[in-house]
């Protein structure tokens, strides 16, 4: 075990302040993962508190059907105007929820709180259901935003608290309104989107079944897992080799088979995960991933590759879950998720805002494992 004990050395001096601790895989190695603390928890939130309700810079994706569709943010966005754009505005306060639930005594859970209750009005709301509903915007924030809308909506539903309650109700509409844009949209889609940012199917489709879950929407499971074996049950062999493209966030290899451990049991996903994967090395010694390399957090697009990074080490976690006690497989992945977070959690830091604006909210779901809810 010495070796493993300075791995973990290595990388607490790497992630402060954050602190990590050790578990016990199933195949008897000791890893470490990011674990949740206050003062992490504090930076994370404070990155999403500043920006909430900031207006500007607002990279807007909007349609233009007339004069009167020249409007600000504020207008057009009445609850999720703020941090940069309408996704990241959207997980912001999905972090904001998570972080105020889990840490209900932390001195930033009042201001959490605080920035939930303004956004979260059932007058707001219906603005941005206005928004969704006018002609044009069919295909607006699908699947990303929609999806990170919908795991909002089912963090507010697992909170047992009054105002998480009445934030939930309000949000109801909204989350109606995603939802039915996604079962509209599923039996059309032909083809997976098999691509590194935000119109990827795979990771929306892993959001999105979390929240049938949470919610019982059977349907909806059911139309997410029909969907995900005819796209990827198939797939043999992804060209890992090939990533990462040079904005990418998130993995298209690991995206999927992040999604599919949700869909097969553990023997079935093994054996799936042999074909699919077959680069998975049997020894966490030996090293088969690596981090991406970020040569400039100011530019928005290559910032991407601390995502990028963030997200691996979920994904390749999420993996080593969904396969059977004792697949020797899931000491490497464990190492690798580890050298990817090692890489990623010290640069979010709200530095630069190209990155200050979301990737907390991608730190918040791989410390707080938010992907590996139990069955």
């Amino acid at each position: 075990m010495a070796p493993q004990r300075a791995l973990l050395a290595r990388i607490a001096l790497a992630v402060r302040p954050l602190v990590l601790i050790g578990l016990l895989a199933t195949t008897g190695v000791c890893v470490s993962v990011p674990s949740r603390d206050e003062a992490a928890a504090a930076r994370f939130a404070n990155l999403e508190l500043q920006c909430a309700h900031l207006e500007y810079p607002n990279k807007i994706s909007h349609t233009l059907g007339s004069d009167a569709d020249v409007r600000p943010p504020r207008e057009l966005a009445p609850a999720f105007f703020g941090c940069y754009d309408w996704h990241s505005s959207v997980h912001g306060h999905w972090l904001l929820a998570r972080l105020a639930r889990q840490f209900p005594q932390a001195p930033f859970a009042a201001e959490a709180r605080a920035a939930l209750a303004r956004s979260l009005t059932p007058a707001r709301i219906a603005g941005e259901v206005t928004y969704f509903q006018t002609p044009g915007r069919a295909s607006y924030e699908r699947p990303y935003g929609l999806a990170w809308l919908l795991l909002l909506a089912a963090e507010l539903r697992e909170w047992d608290d009054p105002q998480a309650r009445q934030w939930s109700q309000a949000l109801a509409p909204l989350e109606v309104e995603a939802a039915q844009r996604l079962r509209s949209w599923l039996p059309k889609l032909r083809y997976p989107i098999r691509v590194g940012e935000h119109s990827q199917t795979a990771f929306a489709f892993g959001l999105v079944h979390d929240w049938a879950r949470v919610t019982r929407d059977v349907e909806m499971q059911f139309s997410i897992e029909a969907k995900a074996r005819a796209f990827y049950a198939s797939d043999t062999n992804c060209p890992l080799a090939y990533e990462p493209s040079g904005e990418d966030f998130l993995s298209p290899c690991l995206a999927e088979a992040d999604l599919m451990r949700r869909i097969l049991p553990p023997r079935e996903y093994g054996k799936w995960l042999r074909r699919f994967l077959p680069v998975v090395p049997a020894s966490s010694k030996k090293p088969w991933l690596a981090p991406a390399e970020v040569t400039d957090r100011s530019d928005p697009k290559l910032a991407h590759l601390d995502g990028l990074n963030l997200s691996r080490s979920w994904m390749l976690l999420g993996i080593a879950s969904g396969l059977a006690q004792g697949d020797r497989r899931i000491g490497a992945l464990n190492a690798a998720a580890e050298a990817h977070a090692a890489a990623a959690l010290p640069a979010v830091t709200g530095e630069h805002y190209e990155g200050g604006h979301w990737l907390g909210t991608f730190a918040v779901y791989l410390t707080t494992r938010a992907g590996l809810r139990a069955p």
